[in-house]
């Protein structure tokens, strides 16, 4: 059946039309219908997602994991929905009780909010805007706004401290994301995610643009606030962080959340840069297309767990310096690049692969000159702080060189 997602919905028009309903109604009804199925389907696996993510970095770990509870230790995360769900919500004295309560509310519907414009298979997509790109950096914003208020409104000076780098990390880190974003708009000529898909048919914008893909899965860890980039929920300083005020399934919420949003970082990925659901066969059967999305997006979410196991974290110093010294002015030229490859691939005919390729290995170069230049510039001024407190230390190597 080359379009199966189609039939169904029909059939189910004609069932709801037959019962009575107006054809606004039924549309309307229908798409309420898909909604719950999207977002359920996301929920459910979540659990799977949870208990996958523990048992690889296990194994990174050199530990078992869950290994307990049902085969391979998978109904530990059943277990654990189980007790978050029978479990009281404790709410403390003093907290701004709605804003507190709606706080994980909203955390999860700007993750699961942002899967209504990723095209899942052919003729298979929430709704198909011609803005997609722009809802997505909007809707997640939400995200950011929900751990705002939670840390605001609990009445706690940790809670309150991990909002702060929140506000710090998330918001600065949104900055080289939202550049590289007008990446693959500018490569595929729309901001419709159906469109960006059909796009790269013939080529997928990782070729074209390596860098602006490598920028945008940092920044999205980073605004995931996961490993290294978890500064805030630093358990030596600041406990829990914003969350430290919650329990039972609202802190449940913020645990899917997490989960649920590396997950996304890789659905958006595929789309955005990796062909989304493009393959063999996929617009012929596109349940195809629904196989090759996940694998795509499988590949990234494997590699952002690898990393989130395999990296200490950084300081906050650290963190935000990386961000507006080294990832924005990157994400600007990058930005600057392909605009002009892209035009100059047009205007004269060249091979738009080697035009931007070209482009890219000449941001690389120019990268790695300037961090050779900084990475100088640092060492003199250590020598000479140590050479004036230490005269002799500074002696001590131009009398060895002689």
């Amino acid at each position: 059946m080359r379009d199966p997602f189609g039939w169904i919905a029909q059939r189910l028009m004609d069932l709801l039309v037959g019962m009575g309903l107006g054809q606004a109604a039924a549309t309307v009804l229908l798409q309420f219908l898909g909604a719950a199925i999207l977002a359920t389907g996301l929920l459910l696996i979540t659990l799977w997602l949870i208990w996958a993510e523990r048992k690889i970095l296990g194994r990174f770990q050199d530990r078992l994991g869950p290994n307990r509870a049902g085969p391979y230790g998978f109904f530990q995360t059943i277990a654990d929905f189980i007790k978050l769900v029978t479990k009281e919500i404790i709410i403390p004295s003093g907290v701004d009780r709605p804003v507190y309560l709606l706080a994980p509310v909203l955390v999860v519907m700007a993750v699961v909010g942002m899967w209504a414009v990723i095209p899942l298979a052919p003729r298979l997509i929430g709704t198909d805007i011609n803005v997609g790109v722009l809802y997505i950096v909007s809707v997640g914003s939400i995200g950011t706004l929900s751990i705002i208020m939670a840390g605001w409104s609990s009445n706690n000076k940790f809670a309150l401290l991990g909002a702060f780098r929140a506000v710090a990390q998330l918001v600065s880190y949104e900055v080289p994301m939202v550049l590289v974003l007008l990446i693959p708009v500018m490569l595929a000529g729309t901001m419709g995610m159906g469109g960006i898909v059909a796009a790269q048919q013939s080529t997928w914008f990782i070729v074209l643009a390596p860098i602006a893909m490598l920028i945008f899965v940092v920044s999205s860890m980073a605004e995931n606030g996961r490993a290294p980039f978890d500064l805030m929920e630093g358990e030596s300083e600041i406990v829990a962080g914003f969350n430290i005020e919650y329990s039972a399934l609202a802190f449940g919420m913020f645990y899917v959340n997490d989960f649920l949003h590396a997950f996304t970082i890789g659905a958006l990925v595929a789309t955005l840069f990796l062909g989304g659901w493009q393959g063999p066969g996929a617009e012929q059967y596109p349940l195809l297309g629904v196989l090759y999305l996940l694998i795509k997006t499988g590949v990234v979410w494997f590699v952002t767990i690898w990393i989130r196991g395999s990296f200490p974290r950084v300081r906050i110093d650290q963190l935000l310096a990386f961000n507006w010294k080294f990832l924005t002015p990157i994400s600007l030229a990058a930005v600057c690049v392909t605009a002009v490859a892209d035009k100059l691939a047009a205007v004269y005919g060249w091979n738009r692969i080697g035009v931007h390729w070209i482009g890219n290995l000449l941001i690389v170069a120019v990268t790695l000159w300037g961090l050779q230049a900084y990475a100088r510039t640092a060492r003199r001024r250590l020598e000479a702080r140590v050479a004036e407190h230490h005269p002799t230390a500074g002696a001590a190597p131009a009398a060895h060189g002689h």
